[in-house]
């Protein structure tokens, strides 16, 4: 159970008469696949489950109390971790992208053009769900000058981790070992057709997920993961993979939220003349001036603006 992350922060929730340990490893229409030990099983998810927000059903990466004799998730028990989303659509419904990570891998093409505010918003999920962020660049083969995205990457966190890397290469993911220890449970995020699947099958040593050709047109992968589930690797560390998010808004991102994730901005915001300055044309804006100045990344003013958008939408 060690090697499926089990420790003393789950053992000490579970009663001796309260049925095993197991872990959601897959999520499927029909129920969960569940890891017990030396062996998988498939178990439904009753009614009952589906009565209770979505915040308290099981997800993948779960731990549970699990009712050998009656094939039945019996308690949920405490998360240390929890990524989650607002759900595609308009009904702002959140969606559970795993439980109990231990790192959150976000994964970009470095021979495209980074969206760094997409970016931006996979590191505010990480800090809202008490996840570890590392920041991995694939596709290096394909890139004319790897280390300025790099660079441009290392922008957005002073203590961001960044590995660039040909995901197709065992030898290049060896970059990934420090978060592959026994136990411990990454995951990947970032948009469709950036080598996230390559990445899977790569880091597990297998084809466990399919890889999609390149859409002609535009020069983008296909998105081809279609279920959330968890692996094993080889060597030790579990890996979660996830459909690929067509959306992604942050639950809960107050506008306390954008100020943590953009600290720089509101105080420099408030040096300027109008206390509701958008940062345009006003005169004496503080925030355009240490942009002329060379002190604040312009990208980091975009960056900012879209998340305050985002949090208005809501």
């Amino acid at each position: 159970m060690i090697a499926l992350g089990w420790g003393p922060f789950f053992a000490e929730q579970l009663g001796s008469s309260e049925g095993a340990p197991g872990r959601i490893m897959a999520m499927e229409r029909t129920g969960v696949g569940i890891a017990l030990g030396d062996h998988e099983r498939m178990a439904p998810l009753g009614g009952r489950w589906y009565r209770l927000a979505p915040e308290d059903r099981p997800t993948v990466g779960d731990w549970v109390a699990f009712d050998l004799a009656a094939g039945r998730i019996e308690r949920l028990l405490k998360r240390k971790t929890v990524l989650k989303r607002i759900g595609a659509g308009t009904r702002g419904e959140i969606q559970l992208m795993g439980a109990n990570i231990d790192t959150l891998v976000i994964v970009a093409a470095c021979h495209e053009t980074l969206n760094l505010a997409r970016i931006e918003r996979y590191l505010n999920l990480a800090e809202q769900g008490g996840v570890e962020a590392v920041m991995v660049l694939t596709k290096r083969d394909l890139a004319a000058a790897p280390e300025e995205q790099v660079q441009k990457a290392s922008g957005l966190r002073p203590d961001l981790s960044i590995e660039c890397v040909d995901a197709r290469s065992a030898e290049s993911v060896k970059a990934l070992g420090p978060w592959r220890r026994p136990g411990a449970t990454i995951a990947l995020a970032g948009p469709s057709g950036v080598g996230k699947s390559t990445l899977v099958n790569t880091l597990s040593g297998a084809p466990v997920q399919a890889t999609g050709s390149t859409r002609q047109g535009d020069g983008k992968g296909r998105h081809t993961t279609t279920r959330r589930s968890l692996h094993l690797l080889p060597g030790g560390g579990l890996l979660l993979d996830a459909p690929g998010l067509r959306e992604l808004k942050i639950p809960a991102a107050a506008e306390e939220d954008v100020a943590e994730v953009l600290a720089a901005i509101e105080a420099l915001a408030k040096k300027c003349r109008f206390a509701n300055c958008r940062h345009g044309t006003e005169p004496d804006c503080a925030v355009r001036a240490a942009i002329a100045a060379s002190e604040l990344d312009p990208h980091r003013l975009d960056r900012y603006r879209e998340l305050k958008g985002e949090v208005a939408r809501r």
